[in-house]
């Protein structure tokens, strides 16, 4: 579940039913400080059947042939949610509508498949696509899209706005790009690779990557980071460290050897960075084996 809070006082939160239901719900709450949501059924977006604005068809065998959705990434006006799709694609959607509808769409030659990290920094909104699924072992490529081009009138043309491919390392036999977050200012994107132990930091204004941060050592030989957030003041970043036994994404992607919360410190305004700690977490069951396996992350502030 991610959640956005916009300018009023109703909270949505968009709730993706995953890879079984290939629909989008959106649930509401009516005041940001209430604990609990009334579902709005009406609401509902499917995402598998019938057609597009453009008219085309949403999953398509050519277009985008598995439109299970990955992660619905919400805009800080809560108005526009980028919705990643398993087998490559992306649906812009608006999510106060009721019923929800695309206003934007790319196929699976545009925006690459699995995506699940995104965050909005700079008018833009950065999303990635990794390669979390058997069928697509290996991938990982960052896009940038920018949000003053999105109107709630569906767009004519599809891929419009086009996005921008900011960095690719698809050839990378041993990449996962997941989760993202921007340092304070916003001038680097920290991006978590899976398959890597990395996190790869590109500077914004450029594209251009000046560091890559290597996780595997003596605090972890397999850390396989995961989702990412800062700190408020932007002087430490956290990551989930999967398990030895993860419950989401492939296993040659998502497994790793010590679950928990990986402590990172920031550095030079987030051109680098190291692993100091790890927070570790354990689910042991009643075998004895500990299936700790954790995966969402978001700093709040009380």
């Amino acid at each position: 579940m991610l959640d956005s809070i916009g300018n009023g006082h109703a909270k949505p939160v968009l709730v993706s039913t995953g890879w079984l239901a290939e629909h989008l719900v959106l649930a509401r709450g009516a005041h940001v400080h209430e604990p609990a949501f009334a579902l709005e059924p009406a609401a509902t977006l499917d995402l598998a059947n019938g057609t597009t604005p453009t008219g085309a068809l949403r999953q398509d065998p050519e277009l985008r042939p598995d439109n299970a959705p990955i992660c619905p990434l919400v805009d800080s006006t809560s108005r526009f949610s980028f919705v990643t799709l398993r087998g490559g694609g992306l649906f812009v959607v608006d999510s106060t509508a009721t019923p929800m509808r695309i206003v934007a769409e790319y196929d699976r030659h545009t925006v690459h498949g699995n995506g699940c990290g995104g965050v909005e920094g700079g008018g833009k909104m950065w999303i990635d696509s990794g390669g979390g699924t058997a069928a697509n072992m290996s991938e990982f490529d960052v896009y940038s899209l920018p949000l003053a081009a999105f109107s709630t009138t569906p767009a004519a043309v599809p891929k419009t706005p086009a996005p921008t491919l900011v960095f690719s390392m698809d050839g990378d036999e041993m990449a996962d790009s997941h989760g993202v977050t921007l340092t304070r200012g916003g001038r680097y994107l920290w991006v978590a690779d899976r398959m890597g132990n990395r996190i790869v930091v590109i500077r914004t204004a450029n594209g251009k990557v000046v560091d890559e941060l290597l996780l595997a050592g003596p605090l972890s030989d397999d850390p396989s980071p995961d989702l990412l957030d800062l700190s408020p003041d932007g002087s430490f970043a956290f990551a989930t460290l999967r398990g030895a036994f993860p419950l989401s994404g492939d296993p040659h992607a998502s497994t790793g050897s010590t679950p928990g919360l990986g402590i990172l410190r920031v550095r030079k305004d987030g051109k680098t960075g190291s692993l100091r700690a790890i927070a570790r977490i354990a689910n042991v069951d009643t075998a004895g084996v500990d299936r700790a396996d954790p995966h969402g992350l978001r700093v709040r502030l009380k």
